[in-house]
Formats: structure tokens, C-alpha cells, sequence
């Protein structure tokens, strides 16, 4: 929930850190070596830019429970530098963080986002309790730790600059982003993913402070749906019964964690444990349906706050409209054509 006060909206307070005179042009530039689409239906696959895991629960259980169409394959690829331009040129549907795709976008890859997983960012900072910092304003002349070209560090900075404080009092301590480093004293706050946070009964477990940009005004998409656009567009109805397996999917996740989270483990035995997969769950479920929202659904403000980020942030030009590289409207087809998704008892939201 955004704080009130006197502080200014996050586009005037950033807008007077832009360079002057960005182009913004209303063309699409060419795609590179993406080529048009040749891939016939029955290969069309959904790939995630990460570890199977907690973060793409709907994705896993849409595949697994029979929701998604028979001829879609899931596949995890986490270690893809390029990974908006490789899922184009799979003529594949994706889901990465909206800073890497519209960035890619920008860059020149045909790509449309049509819904989003994550709707807001799972971008938080950690203090020890101890410590006393609980608030943005508590960071100056102090040391945090983040990765480098990291989602989370944009995000970082645009909620300092949202609030008017100096970058300068603060000591960022690149590839000191972990938990380990804030235990033994190396920095005073981390930068991370809200699910990444230990759980109470892990080993060495000392009580933290969080502090999410959420609370400061700082909305934007998590992590988003895309596809090559001339698939969304020449392919609508695959693209939106994708997407409907995608939100059955994240009901059952949400509905009962006692059918979700073994399903889900079964996908890696070795690697998911139980209780952890479950407390990942729990620490983004606001993140997959606020209250008020419904899932995969995301707004415009949001975006247009992102864009205003990424150009503060001096990491690209908007040199594609987000009118063109965003899609609202197969969302919301889907929902009209199947009203069920979106009533109260579509799912049971508590567990």
C-alpha cells in the first residue's frame, strides 16, 4: 500500500533525471535474426527464464494437472543470457522479469507481453531486526548488498529517487546480496527476492526487517507472459487457452497446498523440498492475487512506471510504444469468455 505525503509522483521525480530529447518512435525496428514463424501448433512450448520452482508453481501445475493443451511442452531455462530473443526465435511463449523483456522490446525483439504471474515486484529489502532499519530513510551512510544488473537494483534506486534520497550516503556492495553476508556483518541490507527469505525454523535463523518498495509507490510488473508478437497476434486463441491453463493452474496452487505442493516437488524430488516450496508459496501468494486483483491480471500504470525506471536508470530508450509491445486485451477476453476464473468461488484463496 503506497505511504501518502508530499513527495511527488514518481514520473515528475524521475522525468527531471532523464536526459532530454529521448526519441520515442512509433515503429517496431527490425527483430535481427528472429525470424518469421514457421513452428506448427503442435511444438509450441512454454519456457521459463529460471529453476522450476516455487516462482513458476501455476506453470508447473498447469502442465502437470492437464490444463494447458496437450502439445504444450514446459520447459526451465535459467542460464539464457538472451533469453526474450531465444523464446522468439523458438516462436515460444515465455515468462521473465518485465525489466527483461521490455528492455529486449526496446532492443528491437518482436515481442508482446499479454499477462503477468508475478503482478507486482517480489523485489524487498532485508535488515537484520536488530538493527533497527526499517525504513529507506534508515539506509543512509549505510553499506547494502546487491547484484550486479540485477531487477532489484533498479528497483532499489528508483525508490530512493522516489523518495528524494541522496544515492550518494549509501555504500552498494556489489555480490554481497546474501544472507550470509548480512549474518556475518559485510553489509547492513540486502537486496533480494521476497521468497528467497530463510524460514524461522532454517539453522542460524535470526529475525529480519523487510522493507518493500510496494509501501513506497514503487509498482511494477513481476514476472510477465510474452510471446513472439506475430504469434499473439496471427495465434490469439492458442495464446489465450495458454493462458486460461495458466490461471487454472494458479488457482489449484493457491487452493490447497496439501494437493499443490507435492505435485510440485514431484517435478524435482532431489532438489524441492516440501515445507520450503510451501513457504515460498506463502511469501509471494500476494504477489500471483492481491486483494481486489485477479490472477495474471496487470494495469497500465504499472508499466508506464517501469518504463520511467528503466530510463532514469539510463538502461534503454523507449524506442517501442507500450502500446506496442503490451497487451491488455487477450487478457480480458479471457476472463469475458470464461467468467468462472474470475468469481469467488473460482478458488478458495486461504490455506
Amino acid at each position: 500500500m503506497a505511504r501518502r505525503g508530499s513527495r511527488k509522483p514518481l514520473l515528475v521525480v524521475l522525468a527531471a533525471s532523464v536526459v532530454a530529447g529521448l526519441a520515442i518512435l512509433g515503429l517496431r525496428p527490425d527483430g535481427g535474426d528472429v525470424t518469421r514463424d514457421a513452428k506448427p501448433a503442435a511444438q509450441l512450448s512454454l519456457i521459463v527464464d529460471g529453476a522450476l520452482g516455487a516462482r513458476f508453481a501455476g506453470e508447473m501445475i498447469a502442465q502437470k494437472q492437464g490444463f494447458l493443451p496437450s502439445s504444450i511442452s514446459l520447459l526451465a531455462d535459467p542460464d539464457d543470457p538472451d533469453f526474450v530473443a531465444s523464446v522468439a526465435r523458438e516462436h515460444a511463449i515465455g515468462v521473465t522479469s518485465s525489466q527483461k523483456f521490455l528492455l529486449a522490446a526496446w532492443r528491437g525483439i518482436p515481442v508482446t507481453a499479454f499477462g503477468a504471474s508475478l503482478i507486482d515486484t517480489s523485489t524487498v529489502i532485508f535488515t537484520l531486526e536488530s538493527s533497527g532499519l526499517r525504513r529507506p530513510a534508515d539506509l543512509a551512510g549505510k553499506r547494502v548488498g546487491y547484484r550486479k544488473g540485477s531487477d532489484g537494483d533498479v528497483i532499489f534506486d528508483a525508490m530512493m529517487a522516489q523518495l528524494g534520497l541522496p544515492r550518494s550516503q549509501i555504500e552498494k556492495v556489489p555480490g554481497r546480496d546474501t544472507f550470509e553476508a548480512l549474518q556475518k556483518g559485510e553489509v547492513d541490507a540486502i537486496i533480494a527476492a521476497v521468497d528467497q527469505e530463510p524460514r524461522p525454523s532454517d539453522p542460524g535463523y535470526v529475525r529480519l526487517n523487510v522493507i518493500k518498495p510496494q509501501e513506497y509507490a514503487i509498482h511494477v510488473p513481476g514476472l510477465v507472459y510474452f510471446a513472439r508478437s506475430d504469434l499473439v497476434h496471427d495465434r490469439p486463441s492458442a495464446v489465450a487457452q495458454v493462458l486460461e491453463g495458466l490461471i487454472k493452474g494458479w488457482q489449484f496452487v493457491y487452493s490447497d497446498y496439501a494437493r499443490s505442493v507435492p505435485v510440485l516437488v514431484g517435478f524435482d524430488p532431489r532438489n524441492l523440498n516440501p515445507d520450503r516450496v510451501r513457504f515460498e508459496l506463502q511469501q509471494q501468494r500476494s504477489l500471483v492475487l492481491p486483494t481486489g486483483g485477479r490472477i495474471a491480471d496487470y494495469d497500465e500504470s504499472r508499466w508506464r512506471t517501469l518504463r520511467d525506471i528503466l530510463i532514469f536508470a539510463k538502461l534503454g530508450e523507449e524506442t517501442v510504444p507500450l502500446t506496442q509491445s503490451v497487451n491488455y486485451q487477450l487478457l480480458r477476453d479471457v476472463y469475458r469468455r470464461t467468467p468462472d476464473l474470475g468469481a469467488p468461488g473460482a478458488w478458495n484463496g486461504e490455506n
